[in-house]
């Protein structure tokens, strides 16, 4: 019997090349004074030029919050939340990487909300209203667009949650032209991420893993396995760079419903101590993980194996395919250019068991591991990261 399971994500999805150039159109229902939440990298590339002229010339106003980083730090959500108060904002327009979109949820929320953010950290304690949100995506990896997740950075370099139905956007666009030349080391890290989430949102042992998004994550892995390599090796790869942003997309309805675990419980830390991009973090303890979690998660593992790895068809036994798919996993990052472990970064030998304790606040993540993980566990894992 299927066991009874909800599933949640963005109302309303646009894939078109070409479409941010006419966000008038599609994202009508962010009204007449619109938000945009964006960083300075995004704005200096131009990448923002045509849909804000698309924007302004069918009479709606505009104002840009340019302050998103990586990581970004509670301050940044909050003098963007006051920038749309300020402006008496009727929509928000998220438009860059995960960063610019989850600070662009948050805005929504606490420009009309009366909700504390302190308060509406964890699983479903943010209650809105919010303003309308509308996320434009410009890499292939985090599918925040279609997540009621955000991701924050609070005092001593803590990452910590939000996650709501509330957080949704009202609409995703996705436009693979946006994605055209990003750095072969972005596509590179924000792919592996996309891969991450898929594969842990297929063997989460969270009691809502349901048929749809295993369905999900089964697309996602083909896509993205099938394509990733050519998106970094040719930036202009405009089909390749589709099927990553879909894949993304899908990957992110998958962990959206079927959350992930200890891979991100892992890499927060490495991120948020270290300021290591999200996606790089990911995969620097991808194949360790997996190889910790293969006792409990083989069959999953060897169920999945062979949509990104084709040959790992031919495995003998599920524990010899979850093995090979761990070190295919870590050849592939090779391939890809991606440093080949935690020392690459500047993190030091004596800096893991900090990160092991610090991993451990990662609660909302852990319990959905396939493998119950304790602090020595993730010492370990750092340890053959390293």
């Amino acid at each position: 019997m299927i066991p009874p399971f909800q599933f949640n994500t963005t109302p309303r999805i646009v894939f078109e090349t070409g479409a941010a150039r006419d966000l008038a159109g599609h994202a009508n229902v962010l009204g007449k004074r619109v938000l945009v939440i964006s960083d300075a990298g995004l704005i200096a590339a131009g990448l923002l030029d045509a849909p804000l002229a698309g924007l302004n010339a069918a009479g709606v106003e505009t104002r840009v919050f340019a302050e998103v980083v990586a990581d970004p730090p509670r301050a940044v959500v909050m003098a963007a939340a006051k920038a749309g108060r300020d402006f008496a904002a009727t929509g928000v327009l998220g438009f860059g990487g995960g960063s610019s979109l989850d600070v662009a949820k948050l805005a929504a929320l606490l420009c009309v909300s009366d909700e504390e953010l302190d308060d509406a950290w964890g699983v479903g304690n943010a209650k809105g209203p919010r303003l309308p949100l509308a996320l434009v995506p410009t890499t292939a990896g985090t599918g925040s667009e279609v997540t009621p997740i955000s991701i924050v950075t609070i005092e001593d370099d803590e990452k910590r949650g939000v996650v709501s139905p509330v957080l949704l956007p009202d609409i995703a666009v996705l436009d693979a032209e946006l994605t055209l030349g990003l750095p072969a080391h972005v596509t590179a890290a924000t792919g592996v991420d996309a891969m991450v989430h898929a594969i842990e949102a297929f063997a989460s042992r969270s009691p809502n893993n349901n048929p749809v998004s295993r369905a999900l994550a089964e697309e996602a892995l083909r896509l993205l396995g099938a394509n990733i390599e050519a998106a970094v090796a040719d930036g202009a790869n405009l089909d390749a760079r589709a099927a990553m942003l879909l894949g993304s997309l899908l990957a992110g309805q998958a962990f959206a419903n079927s959350p992930v675990a200890a891979v991100h419980a892992l890499a927060y830390p490495v991120g948020g101590r270290f300021h290591v991009p999200h996606g790089l973090s990911n995969a620097l303890v991808l194949p360790h993980v997996l190889r910790f979690n293969a006792p409990e998660a083989a069959k999953e593992y060897a169920q999945i194996a062979p949509l990104v790895f084709p040959q790992l068809g031919r495995c003998e036994g599920v524990q010899d395919c979850a093995a090979r798919f761990a070190e295919e996993l870590g050849a592939l990052n090779a391939r890809l250019g991606l440093p080949a472990g935690l020392r690459s970064v500047g993190i030091g030998e004596d800096d893991l068991a900090g990160l092991a304790r610090d991993a451990m606040k990662q609660t909302r993540l852990l319990v959905n591991n396939p493998r119950e993980l304790r602090e020595a566990d993730a010492l370990a894992i750092y340890r053959a990261a390293y």
